[in-house]
Protein backbone atom coordinates (compact mmCIF):
# COMPACT_ATOMS: atom_id res chain seq x y z
CA UNK A 1 0.00 0.00 0.00
CA UNK A 2 1.61 3.12 -0.98
CA UNK A 3 2.04 6.21 1.20
CA UNK A 4 3.17 9.53 -0.37
CA UNK A 5 5.04 12.12 2.59
CA UNK A 6 5.39 15.55 1.47
CA UNK A 7 8.30 16.41 3.26
CA UNK A 8 12.37 16.38 3.18
CA UNK A 9 14.05 13.25 3.58
CA UNK A 10 16.06 13.34 6.96
CA UNK A 11 18.14 10.05 8.14
CA UNK A 12 18.57 8.75 11.05
CA UNK A 13 21.35 6.70 12.33
CA UNK A 14 20.27 3.58 9.64
CA UNK A 15 20.34 6.32 6.97
CA UNK A 16 16.92 5.43 6.30
CA UNK A 17 14.42 8.28 6.80
CA UNK A 18 12.73 7.20 10.10
CA UNK A 19 9.13 8.11 8.74
CA UNK A 20 10.12 5.75 6.06
CA UNK A 21 11.09 3.27 7.87
CA UNK A 22 8.47 3.63 10.68
CA UNK A 23 5.56 2.99 8.04
CA UNK A 24 7.83 0.23 6.36
CA UNK A 25 7.21 -2.03 9.35
CA UNK A 26 3.93 -1.75 9.18
CA UNK A 27 3.56 -2.73 5.70
CA UNK A 28 3.58 0.55 4.07
CA UNK A 29 5.53 2.00 0.46
CA UNK A 30 6.16 4.88 1.72
CA UNK A 31 7.97 8.10 -0.54
CA UNK A 32 9.24 11.22 0.12
CA UNK A 33 9.03 14.56 -2.00
CA UNK A 34 10.01 17.69 -0.52
CA UNK A 35 7.45 20.32 -1.04
CA UNK A 36 9.06 22.90 0.33
CA UNK A 37 12.84 24.95 0.08
CA UNK A 38 14.26 27.53 2.86
CA UNK A 39 15.79 30.96 2.72
CA UNK A 40 16.91 32.68 5.71
CA UNK A 41 17.18 35.53 6.99
CA UNK A 42 18.07 38.02 9.04
CA UNK A 43 21.42 35.66 10.16
CA UNK A 44 23.24 39.12 11.02
CA UNK A 45 21.02 40.57 13.46
CA UNK A 46 20.18 37.17 15.03
CA UNK A 47 24.03 35.99 15.11
CA UNK A 48 24.69 39.32 17.54
CA UNK A 49 21.77 38.49 19.75
CA UNK A 50 22.93 34.91 20.32
CA UNK A 51 26.36 36.72 21.32
CA UNK A 52 25.00 38.01 24.23
CA UNK A 53 23.11 35.05 25.97
CA UNK A 54 22.83 37.32 28.87
CA UNK A 55 20.35 39.61 28.06
CA UNK A 56 17.43 36.14 27.53
CA UNK A 57 16.37 34.11 29.56
CA UNK A 58 16.42 31.08 27.17
CA UNK A 59 15.51 30.38 23.83
CA UNK A 60 12.36 28.31 21.97
CA UNK A 61 12.73 26.69 19.19
CA UNK A 62 9.70 25.52 17.24
CA UNK A 63 11.56 23.83 14.02
CA UNK A 64 14.66 22.20 12.90
CA UNK A 65 15.25 25.17 10.05
CA UNK A 66 15.58 27.64 13.84
CA UNK A 67 18.35 25.14 15.22
CA UNK A 68 19.75 25.19 10.93
CA UNK A 69 19.99 29.21 11.27
CA UNK A 70 22.11 29.07 14.96
CA UNK A 71 24.15 26.52 12.85
CA UNK A 72 24.72 29.12 9.64
CA UNK A 73 24.97 31.95 12.28
CA UNK A 74 28.22 30.18 13.62
CA UNK A 75 29.67 29.11 10.79
CA UNK A 76 29.41 32.54 8.48
CA UNK A 77 30.63 34.40 11.19
CA UNK A 78 33.41 32.02 12.54
CA UNK A 79 31.88 31.93 16.07
CA UNK A 80 32.49 28.19 16.54
CA UNK A 81 35.49 28.66 18.50
CA UNK A 82 33.93 31.49 20.62
CA UNK A 83 30.79 28.80 21.18
CA UNK A 84 32.18 26.01 21.78
CA UNK A 85 35.18 28.08 24.48
CA UNK A 86 32.41 29.91 25.95
CA UNK A 87 28.78 30.96 24.29
CA UNK A 88 27.81 27.34 24.48
CA UNK A 89 27.92 27.26 28.28
CA UNK A 90 26.36 30.51 29.07
CA UNK A 91 23.14 29.39 26.55
CA UNK A 92 23.46 26.32 28.16
CA UNK A 93 22.62 26.73 31.77
CA UNK A 94 19.65 28.40 30.13
CA UNK A 95 16.46 26.39 28.81
CA UNK A 96 15.99 25.93 25.00
CA UNK A 97 12.00 25.23 24.94
CA UNK A 98 11.38 22.73 21.65
CA UNK A 99 8.62 21.16 20.23
CA UNK A 100 9.19 17.72 18.79
CA UNK A 101 11.87 15.30 19.11
CA UNK A 102 13.38 15.95 15.46
CA UNK A 103 13.97 19.91 16.61
CA UNK A 104 15.31 18.35 20.26
CA UNK A 105 17.75 15.80 18.67
CA UNK A 106 19.22 19.20 16.33
CA UNK A 107 19.34 21.14 19.94
CA UNK A 108 21.12 18.39 21.38
CA UNK A 109 24.02 18.30 19.07
CA UNK A 110 24.69 21.74 19.16
CA UNK A 111 24.87 21.59 22.84
CA UNK A 112 22.06 22.59 24.40
CA UNK A 113 20.11 21.24 27.35
CA UNK A 114 16.50 20.92 25.69
CA UNK A 115 12.79 21.04 27.52
CA UNK A 116 9.46 20.43 26.70
CA UNK A 117 10.36 17.99 23.44
CA UNK A 118 7.25 15.75 24.11
CA UNK A 119 5.20 18.88 23.53
CA UNK A 120 3.81 18.11 20.27
CA UNK A 121 2.45 21.89 19.00
CA UNK A 122 3.39 24.95 20.19
CA UNK A 123 0.07 25.59 22.07
CA UNK A 124 1.15 22.63 24.64
CA UNK A 125 4.83 23.62 24.22
CA UNK A 126 3.30 27.23 25.67
CA UNK A 127 1.60 25.89 28.53
CA UNK A 128 4.72 23.94 29.76
CA UNK A 129 6.77 27.16 29.27
CA UNK A 130 3.94 29.28 31.16
CA UNK A 131 4.19 26.50 34.00
CA UNK A 132 7.91 27.01 34.21
CA UNK A 133 8.59 30.57 33.31
CA UNK A 134 7.82 33.72 35.76
CA UNK A 135 6.47 36.98 34.43
CA UNK A 136 8.79 40.09 34.26
CA UNK A 137 11.91 37.98 33.81
CA UNK A 138 14.56 38.04 31.11
CA UNK A 139 13.10 37.52 27.43
CA UNK A 140 12.89 34.31 25.73
CA UNK A 141 14.55 34.25 21.94
CA UNK A 142 12.10 33.09 19.69
CA UNK A 143 13.80 32.41 16.21
CA UNK A 144 11.05 31.75 13.88
CA UNK A 145 9.60 31.50 10.03
CA UNK A 146 7.33 34.07 8.27
CA UNK A 147 4.25 32.13 8.81
CA UNK A 148 4.71 30.97 12.48
CA UNK A 149 1.32 30.53 14.30
CA UNK A 150 0.42 33.08 16.66
CA UNK A 151 -0.94 31.14 19.87
CA UNK A 152 2.28 30.40 21.83
CA UNK A 153 3.69 34.26 21.53
CA UNK A 154 -0.31 34.80 22.70
CA UNK A 155 -0.11 32.62 25.46
CA UNK A 156 3.28 33.78 26.90
CA UNK A 157 2.30 37.28 26.41
CA UNK A 158 -1.04 36.59 28.80
CA UNK A 159 0.54 35.42 31.19
CA UNK A 160 3.33 38.18 31.19
CA UNK A 161 6.38 36.38 30.50
CA UNK A 162 8.66 38.25 27.79
CA UNK A 163 9.04 36.77 24.01
CA UNK A 164 11.67 38.39 22.04
CA UNK A 165 10.91 37.04 18.15
CA UNK A 166 13.11 37.21 15.65
CA UNK A 167 12.08 35.99 12.12
CA UNK A 168 15.03 33.82 10.56
CA UNK A 169 13.63 32.23 7.48
CA UNK A 170 10.61 31.78 5.04
CA UNK A 171 9.61 29.07 3.11
CA UNK A 172 9.03 29.01 -0.57
CA UNK A 173 8.49 26.48 -2.96
CA UNK A 174 10.57 23.70 -3.76
CA UNK A 175 12.03 23.99 -7.24
CA UNK A 176 11.42 20.47 -8.28
CA UNK A 177 8.37 19.73 -6.90
CA UNK A 178 6.10 19.63 -9.98
CA UNK A 179 8.43 16.99 -11.75
CA UNK A 180 8.95 14.84 -9.04
CA UNK A 181 4.99 14.37 -8.47
CA UNK A 182 4.53 13.84 -11.81
CA UNK A 183 6.98 11.41 -12.18
CA UNK A 184 5.99 9.81 -8.68
CA UNK A 185 2.56 9.27 -10.75
CA UNK A 186 3.22 8.34 -13.61
CA UNK A 187 5.36 5.18 -12.26
CA UNK A 188 3.34 4.37 -8.63
CA UNK A 189 -0.05 5.65 -9.41
CA UNK A 190 -2.33 7.44 -7.43
CA UNK A 191 -1.08 6.60 -3.50
CA UNK A 192 -3.60 5.17 -0.69
CA UNK A 193 -2.66 8.32 1.48
CA UNK A 194 -0.81 11.53 1.04
CA UNK A 195 0.31 13.28 4.33
CA UNK A 196 0.90 16.57 4.60
CA UNK A 197 4.02 17.94 7.26
CA UNK A 198 2.99 21.63 7.41
CA UNK A 199 0.37 24.57 5.91
CA UNK A 200 3.10 25.55 3.90
CA UNK A 201 3.09 21.94 2.53
CA UNK A 202 -0.56 21.63 1.76
CA UNK A 203 -0.06 25.48 -0.09
CA UNK A 204 2.19 24.62 -2.35
CA UNK A 205 1.59 21.06 -2.63
CA UNK A 206 -2.07 20.75 -3.10
CA UNK A 207 -3.23 21.73 -6.63
CA UNK A 208 -0.59 19.80 -8.01
CA UNK A 209 -2.30 16.40 -6.43
CA UNK A 210 -5.53 17.27 -7.37
CA UNK A 211 -4.29 18.19 -10.92
CA UNK A 212 -2.23 14.18 -11.02
CA UNK A 213 -4.67 12.35 -8.86
CA UNK A 214 -7.91 13.47 -11.90
CA UNK A 215 -11.28 11.53 -11.05
CA UNK A 216 -8.97 9.58 -7.80
CA UNK A 217 -8.53 12.68 -5.72
CA UNK A 218 -11.50 11.64 -3.41
CA UNK A 219 -10.37 8.33 -3.19
CA UNK A 220 -7.17 9.50 -1.28
CA UNK A 221 -7.28 9.34 2.67
CA UNK A 222 -5.45 12.68 3.67
CA UNK A 223 -3.42 12.63 6.55
CA UNK A 224 -1.81 15.58 8.58
CA UNK A 225 1.34 15.53 11.06
CA UNK A 226 -0.29 17.73 14.14
CA UNK A 227 -3.47 20.03 14.51
CA UNK A 228 -2.75 23.49 12.82
CA UNK A 229 -1.51 21.56 9.40
CA UNK A 230 -5.16 19.52 10.08
CA UNK A 231 -7.13 22.72 10.64
CA UNK A 232 -5.61 24.49 7.55
CA UNK A 233 -6.73 21.11 5.36
CA UNK A 234 -10.28 21.56 6.51
CA UNK A 235 -10.07 25.32 5.77
CA UNK A 236 -9.09 24.25 2.23
CA UNK A 237 -11.80 21.58 1.73
CA UNK A 238 -9.94 18.59 2.00
CA UNK A 239 -11.24 16.06 4.45
CA UNK A 240 -8.37 14.90 6.63
CA UNK A 241 -8.85 10.92 7.20
CA UNK A 242 -6.56 11.56 10.77
CA UNK A 243 -3.91 13.60 12.76
CA UNK A 244 -0.74 12.22 14.10
CA UNK A 245 -1.43 12.58 18.23
CA UNK A 246 2.37 13.63 18.06
CA UNK A 247 4.61 14.68 15.14
CA UNK A 248 6.71 11.83 15.01
CA UNK A 249 6.82 8.66 12.39
CA UNK A 250 5.28 5.74 15.22
CA UNK A 251 1.73 8.13 15.88
CA UNK A 252 1.87 8.99 12.33
CA UNK A 253 2.12 4.92 11.13
CA UNK A 254 -0.48 4.38 13.83
CA UNK A 255 -2.99 6.33 12.44
CA UNK A 256 -2.42 5.98 9.05
CA UNK A 257 -3.21 1.86 10.14
CA UNK A 258 -6.48 3.10 11.77
CA UNK A 259 -7.32 4.93 8.57
CA UNK A 260 -6.22 2.63 5.75
CA UNK A 261 -5.90 -1.15 7.87
CA UNK A 262 -9.18 -1.04 10.14
CA UNK A 263 -9.60 -4.63 9.66
CA UNK A 264 -6.15 -5.52 11.29
CA UNK A 265 -7.35 -3.81 14.27
CA UNK A 266 -10.47 -5.01 14.61
CA UNK A 267 -8.60 -8.49 14.50
CA UNK A 268 -6.28 -8.08 16.92
CA UNK A 269 -8.74 -6.76 19.62
CA UNK A 270 -10.82 -9.63 18.89
CA UNK A 271 -7.74 -11.79 19.29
Amino acid sequence: MKILLLKDPKDDHSGQDPYVQELGSHGFEATLIPVLSFEFLSLQSFSKKLSHPEAYGGLIFTSPRAVEAVELCLERDNKLEVWKKSLKEKWHVKPAYVVGQATACLVRKIGLATEGEKCGNGEKLAEYICSREKPETLPLLFPCGTLKGETLPKMLRQKGIPLESITVYQKIQHPGIRDSLKNYFSSQGVPASVTFFSPSGLTHGLSYIQELSGDSFDQIKFAAIGPTTARAMASAGIPVSCTAERPCPHDLAAGLQKVLRPESLSCSGAA
